[in-house]
């Protein structure tokens, strides 16, 4: 009973520290404060992760020297989200999943939390790319990102080629354009060339003029 309390307790602080976040969208450790945030998420996680996971946590962290090792690699990694989205991340793991998330599961855990920036998950980003219509650019996008890693993927391989070629080619040019989001920098899908620029036929009279003109050219 104490361990359920425990484990609502430390949940409801993960939660409160989401909500106290000055910049829910910085991403980066620009200052003091914000690595103390980072530091405070991921020892926060790490209760988290403890009180859900007990043997299997003392079975992948045996010893104090190594969870700080770890603390350290997963800060220095997943630096690059914002805090709400590693604590969202964090709260995900353990209602979605048994076992304790590794690393690499945590990262896919915050990019299914990036919807939050407009971003949508690797594969319904993927599908999306896979089934926009032409020209690519009338295509009303979910995100600049999704049109930009599509188009360096390929229009033809993503249409062509197989889901186990295609989508790694995405995912990997997609977590590029996820990472210039966190990151600040602003994507956008370019315009439509400008149909103005094109010539409206000439009137039927120059039509004629420039046939004769060419048959006399041509000495037809």
């Amino acid at each position: 009973m104490k361990k359920q309390t425990d484990i609502k307790t430390v949940a409801a602080n993960i939660e409160a520290l989401g909500q106290n976040l000055a910049d829910p969208t910085k991403t980066h450790q620009t200052t003091p404060e914000d690595r103390e945030k980072y530091i405070d998420a991921i020892n926060q996680i790490f209760a988290l992760f403890r009180l859900n996971y007990h043997n299997q946590y003392y079975s992948a962290y045996p010893d104090a020297e190594q969870i700080k090792q770890i603390k350290k690699l997963w800060l220095e990694s997943l630096a690059k989200y914002p805090v709400s989205v590693l604590l969202n991340a964090a709260k995900a793991a353990i209602e979605q999943s048994e076992y304790l998330p590794t690393l690499s599961r945590m990262h896919e855990f915050c990019r299914a939390g990036l919807t939050q920036f407009g971003l949508p998950s690797e594969r319904v980003a993927y599908l999306e790319a896979c089934r926009a219509g032409s020209p690519k650019l009338a295509h009303t996008w979910s995100h600049p990102a999704v049109y930009l890693a599509g188009r360096d993927a390929g229009w033809f391989t993503l249409s062509s080629e197989s889901e186990s070629v295609s989508f790694p080619l995405f995912q990997k040019h997609y977590a590029a354009y996820v990472d210039k989001v966190l990151a600040g920098e602003p994507l956008s899908v370019p315009a439509l060339p400008d149909q103005s620029e094109h010539h409206e036929p000439l009137p039927a009279d120059q039509q004629l003029e420039q046939l004769k003109r060419l048959r006399e050219s041509l000495t037809l």
